[in-house]
């Protein structure tokens, strides 16, 4: 499976190379989510699929907690039906991986360099997207949860983004272990294994509540 795997990563990575649109390359990204879903034999059930923006042309900041490597294909399942094209707040770490690498670099990133002494290029990139009219998708705990909490900590620099781009806070909230259900296909996926993920409702870029604070009361965590 991991072969597999690494073998469709690159090959819709490069893919997405020959892309310019990002029409396109959503649906290329959609299509690569699809493929390794059900070759894993995972399904995604949206809970509260009518908190999902209906305008057209919207943009958002995207936020979602994260235990697991396939978090962000979920969140290209979950919208599959809206307009939403965003670029991923992506490690520069992953633009280098040999298995991540051409997917992260061609599919839609925004590198973050968490050594450096300055992030005005980091923002100046994001703000140059958001007024290409693009959307940003952040994992605002910033790494992985490993823990057994249901949310880590946020990192700064969310509500930053949200603030200096004016981009309504779109919150989802993956509510199973993406990491054991994946775990769990890998030893056997005779069986499907359903991950359930759940929309909150817009939070204003304006909020003077922290945005960690409102994103754990819209899912109760």
């Amino acid at each position: 499976m991991a072969i597999y795997a690494m073998f469709l990563t690159n090959l819709y990575g490069f893919k997405l190379k020959k892309i310019g649109s990002h029409t396109q390359k959503k649906i290329i990204r959609l299509e690569y989510a699809k493929r390794l879903l059900s070759k894993l034999n995972i399904e995604v059930e949206i809970k509260n699929g009518h908190n999902l923006p209906k305008e057209k042309n919207g943009q958002f900041l995207l936020v979602s907690n994260h235990r697991s490597i396939i978090d962000p294909l979920l969140i290209e399942i979950v919208l599959e039906k809206t307009d939403i094209f965003g670029f991923w707040i992506a490690k520069q770490e992953l633009r280098k991986s040999l298995f991540f690498g051409t997917f992260v670099r061609n599919g839609g990133s925004i590198a973050l360099n968490r050594e450096s002494k300055s992030m005005s290029d980091f923002f100046k990139s994001i703000k140059s997207n958001v007024k290409n009219g693009d959307s940003i998708f952040i994992f605002p705990e910033g790494t992985r949860n490993k823990t057994q909490s249901e949310l880590s900590s946020f990192k700064g620099g969310t509500q930053i983004i949200a603030l200096k781009n004016r981009l309504p806070i779109l919150p989802i909230y993956i509510r199973t272990n993406a990491d054991m259900a994946l775990q769990s296909v890998l030893k056997d996926n005779s069986k499907s294994v359903k991950i359930q993920i759940e929309i909150g409702e817009i939070i204003d870029y304006k909020t003077k509540a922290g945005v960690e604070e409102v994103y754990r009361d819209r899912f109760k965590l």
